[in-house]
């Protein structure tokens, strides 16, 4: 195993805030984006989460569910998990060299030529583990999609997959930064709604980021590298206009002297209400038996459909994830062999998969690693 780096496992070490966010108690094609779903299917059942879960409690990391399904490793130490992956590595016979840089891989006389920053290898396969180019700081800094592409791949053209959106003018998201609340984001291209994601948005100081946001961000940046016209609106409750409409319309008859800032803030936080109000040049302590009925219907398109002048994201040095890779057709799924170069194969972010926050990633990885390690140990068995 070649590692670039002189200490392995950095992006293992930051995930999850430095808990390792394992893999998610319910997985399936469908929390993935990018190549063939059924291919993808075809992986995740190869080596599904129980075994993962039992594969980790062997290595004696044994896993707790939280919200939304995310499993961690009960000691909340993502070097835990790092320390017993490369104990279970050394336990098998096999070697890490770190320090060792790939920089290029060949095809010579029915073998590979590794060549490294410290020598060069010949190897009978050769397996791509290289990330894609998402937190470059860790080693993933897109080397891998140049050897993939040397060695007649299609590459997929990569963008910044669960990365935090940056916002423009007008937005209020500097006055109510660190706050955090659940909505719906709807993701429009070329006019139409193309994708509606729910899940909690935190506000910052240069735009938003949290679980629906980084959720997002895979699907503002495909839509922009296609040239298509891409906006974000979000839902702050969840509802469509007419049963916000139908829910003021009541409470106005129900509690005609509460304010609109009283009455807005039970559904948001205060400091949201009160900017979303500023925004839209309304007086939050007008008592809502003298709202407009104009008004009332502004408020309510704005609740259902605020619009997020997203400028772009904070880019790949933030993204936890790269969307596009090699192309997944180019994959035979029942070993992750290529199917234009014989003896290459290829795992992980590597591939034109990506998964959303909550450690579908993760579990892509283990599930491909273990399809291909499944793989080369028959090839070993059989000679070859």
């Amino acid at each position: 195993m070649l590692e670039g780096a002189r200490t392995p496992g950095a992006k293992i070490l930051v995930s999850g805030g430095t808990r390792c966010n394992v893999t998610n108690a319910s997985v399936s094609e469908r929390d993935f984006w990018g190549g063939r779903s059924t291919i993808v299917r075809r992986v995740l059942r190869a080596f599904p989460v129980a075994d993962t879960v039992a594969f980790f409690a062997e290595l004696g990391v044994p896993l707790h569910e939280e919200a939304d399904g995310k499993l961690f490793p009960n000691t909340n130490r993502s070097r835990d998990v790092l320390e017993a992956l490369l104990r279970e590595t050394e336990r098998v016979g096999a070697t890490v060299r770190t320090g060792q840089r790939v920089l290029d891989v060949t095809r010579a006389d029915g073998a590979f030529v590794v060549t490294t920053s410290d020598g060069a290898f010949r190897a009978g396969a050769v397996v791509l583990a290289t990330g894609g180019q998402s937190l470059p700081k860790t080693g993933s800094d897109g080397a891998g999609f140049t050897i993939a592409r040397r060695l007649g791949h299609t590459i997929i053209p990569p963008t910044p997959g669960l990365a935090p959106l940056l916002l423009g003018a007008p937005s209020f998201h500097a006055d109510v930064s660190g706050v955090a609340q659940d909505v719906e984001l709807t993701v429009w291209v070329d006019g139409v709604a193309e994708t509606r994601l729910t899940g909690a948005l935190l506000w910052t100081h240069f735009g938003v980021s949290g679980p629906v946001a980084l959720d997002a961000s895979r699907h503002w940046h495909r839509a922009t590298l296609e040239g298509r016209t891409v906006s974000i609106t979000v839902n702050f409750v969840v509802a469509s206009f007419e049963q916000t409409d139908q829910h003021w319309t009541a409470l106005t008859v129900s509690r005609p002297k509460t304010s609109i800032l009283h009455a807005l803030a039970t559904v948001m936080p205060a400091s949201v209400a009160a900017a979303l109000l500023a925004s839209l040049n309304m007086d939050g302590t007008t008592e809502l038996a003298h709202f407009p009925r104009d008004d009332r219907r502004r408020l309510v398109h704005a609740l259902v459909e605020w619009p997020l002048p997203v400028t772009g994201s904070r880019g790949y040095n933030y993204a936890e994830v790269t969307a596009g890779g090699v192309a997944l057709a180019e994959i035979d799924p029942s070993t992750m062999e290529s199917r234009v170069c014989p003896g290459l194969f290829l795992v992980g972010e590597v591939l034109d998969v990506d998964g959303r926050l909550g450690g579908f990633n993760f579990q892509w990885a283990w599930s491909s690693g273990r399809v291909a390690g499944a793989a080369l140990a028959a090839r070993k068995m059989n000679g070859l």
